[in-house]
Parts: C-alpha cells; structure tokens; sequence
C-alpha cells in the first residue's frame, strides 16, 4: 500500500474516534475507511507508519510526514486513554512548546491600552465602545467583503500566483467558538464561515478575510493542491489535520497574510479611508480602533495563557474567565466565546498554533520576502522554521 494510502487511511480512522481531526479532504473516496477499530491497533499502526516515512528517499516529504505522523501518535496515545500533561499533548501534536506571558508585561499592555482607548470610563467600558462603533450590521458583512476580497485576491495573484479554477464561498454562521473557518473542500474549493455569534468590525474585516481567504488558508490549501498533489503526486497533501504540526505553519500563514500584502499605513489608509465609506462608518473611530489595536500587540499571549491555567493549572473556569476579561479587555459574552474555544477537545491545545505560528512565520519572513510564497507552495515543519528563524 502507498504510503499516503496508508496515511490517508489512518487519518480517517483516528477521526472516527475523534471527529473533526480532519479538517478537509479531497483525495481517492476509497481511502476515507472510517470502519471502526481499536486504539491500541491504531497506535501500533502508527508506529509502523513511522519507521516507513523514516526510510522515505525525499527529505522534504519524509520531514513532513515525519512531524505529521508523530502527532497522529500522539492522538493514539490520547484515544487509547492515556493521560499525558498538556505540554506534552502540544509538543506532541503540533512540534512546540506552549508559550505563558509575563503578568507583568500584560499590565505594561493594558496600560498602553488604556492610553489609547478614547472617551472616558473604564478601559472595558471604552473598549466596548468603540467596538460598537466600528460594527458592521450583519446585512453588511457580505456587501462590505467585496470590495475587500477584490483588492486581496488581485494582489495575491500579482505577488504569490493563484492556480486556475480555485475559488471559495463565503457564508454566516452562528453559534459556533470561533470567528471565522476555512473548510477546504477539494478541486482547489474552499467554504469560508464567518461566526456573527459576535460583532463582525470593520477593521478587523480585511485581516479575517486575509486569514481565512487570500493569500492564507484557501490560498496555501489550493496552491499545495495544484502543485504538490496534482503536480508531484503527493496525495497526502489532499488531506488537512486539525491537530497537527501543518497547522502551526498554516496558521502562522494566517496570521500574516495581510502584512504580506500591504504594510500598515497603507492599510489604515484604506480603512479610514475607501472601507469607511463603503461601510457608512466614521474614519475617526476606525482610526482609533486601529490606534488601540497596535496598543493591543503585549496581549497575543493572553489565550495561551488562559489555556495552561485550565489545562495544566487545573483552574476553575471562573478564575479562566476573570483573567480573559481583564487582559483581553472583552466583554463577558467574548470571554466565554474565547473560552468555549480553549475548552473544545480538537482545540484545547490549538490555540498555541497562532501565537507560536505567527511568530515563526513573521520572523522566517523578516530573513526573506520571498520565504512566504514558500509556505505557500512547500510543506515545511515548525521545527525548520525554528532552525532558519533569526532572533527575535
């Protein structure tokens, strides 16, 4: 048996213990054998998987399925009933180590904020504010995206090239513990749900849209698609792994796509300028926000944070939610949105993947323009971009 067959195969058998570990797939239908087996059949499975990628002759195909299939392991370990500490659960999942900020430097942050954030009141009050200021009403959302998504998809194909044929939908959902998801569908396709669970704010449209759309996660799934299954036959790429070390890179992707396309006086520019315009919204409070967003910068950390309290701590929830609503600054409604994530099973250690992720990337960036229009096309593990990333 091939061995993406082989992977593909024990992919979707550790999903049926476990759903949503796959997050798309747009391989051989065949392949997709969901037949119920035991874990432990599955765990030894995967340490014979192992030994063959081991023997594979292309270095940059065995370093990928190396990391990938040492966290499909991990996943048989967990479904077999073991109890691993939650730093070992990330590492093992998604090749890094989980990141805690400094109190202090959470203070030193919500201070700048509390400098930036207009009006008076409390910083929480202000902050509610202003968010509410820069709303978009939920029969916008669509209307306002276009135009955004234009601008992105034209630049994206200028400065990374998009393969003929791809495309994605757009839809609104709710109820749902996240703010916005790609579902690749195969055959270069993509879905795109945007959660109005939450306000959806006009500045922090393009960046969703960049993440989700172009040039991040559809671009990144339909580029890989066209080049390295259709153009090298490597099908192991027609899958995506929700709890896997492709998604530290992938986010990490995410996280900057639109610094890869516009620097930020260029996108206050358009913000305060075109899109306030489109969406009927004051430039003066977009200008803001942006202003509070950069004072925003010291509290990235503040979801990972909140994860080893519950994970690793053993926190009650009540004291997670305390400390997401005082260094997010957010509402109780957004705490517990926030929360909801931290708690979900495939997304207790996913949160890790921003953070780290969009630091490895940004500084793999900082050595080379060019190196984002690899991520783009090449499978590359975190653990590469740990050893080509310059100091912070």
């Amino acid at each position: 048996m091939d061995i993406a067959e082989r992977y593909i195969r024990l992919a979707h058998a550790i999903d049926r213990h476990s759903p949503g570990f796959i997050d798309g797939y747009g391989g051989p239908p065949d392949w997709a054998d969901r037949a119920r087996r035991d874990p432990a059949e599955l765990r030894t499975e995967a340490e014979a998987l192992l030994d063959e990628v081991a023997g594979l002759e292309d270095d940059t195909r065995r370093a990928f399925l190396g990391v990938q299939v040492r966290a499909m392991h991990t996943m048989t370990r967990l479904l077999s009933g073991e109890a691993l500490p939650y730093a070992e659960e990330v590492r093992g999942l998604y090749d890094i180590d989980p990141v805690r900020s400094d109190t202090a430097e959470l203070e030193a942050a919500l201070r700048a904020l509390d400098d930036a954030l207009p009006g008076s009141g409390s910083i929480h009050e202000r902050e509610e504010a202003l968010r509410a200021r820069v709303a978009l009403p939920r029969e916008d959302i669509l209307r306002v995206a276009g135009p955004v998504l234009a601008v992105l998809r034209e630049r994206t194909r200028e400065r990374f090239g998009l393969p003929e044929g791809e495309n994605f939908s757009i839809e609104l959902v709710r109820d749902q513990p996240w703010s916005g998801y790609n579902w690749p569908l195969g055959n270069l396709q993509s879905r795109i749900d945007i959660n109005t669970d939450l306000p959806v704010l006009l500045p922090s449209l393009p960046d969703l849209l960049a993440h989700e759309g172009y040039p991040g996660h559809h671009t990144e799934h339909a580029t890989k698609e066209a080049r390295l299954v259709r153009g090298r036959g490597w099908l192991e790429h027609s899958l995506q792994l929700i709890n896997a070390p492709e998604c530290v890179v992938s986010e990490g992707i995410a996280v900057n796509a639109l610094a890869a396309l516009m620097d930020r006086e260029e996108l206050a520019a358009w913000l305060t300028g075109e899109l306030a315009g489109v969406a009927g919204l004051d430039p003066d409070d977009v200008a803001a926000y942006l202003a509070a967003s950069r004072a925003r910068a010291g509290l990235k950390g503040v979801s990972g944070t909140a994860a080893l309290m519950l994970h690793e701590g053993g926190a009650p929830e009540t004291e997670v939610l305390e400390f997401l609503q005082r260094y997010s600054v957010a509402s109780e409604a957004r705490a517990r949105q926030s929360l909801r994530f931290l708690s979900q099973p495939n997304f207790r250690a996913y949160t890790f993947t921003y953070s780290v992720g969009g630091a490895l990337v940004e500084r793999w960036m900082q050595q080379d323009r060019g190196n984002f229009a690899r991520l783009l096309q090449e499978p590359v593990t975190p653990g590469q971009l740990r050893d080509a990333a310059v100091p912070a």
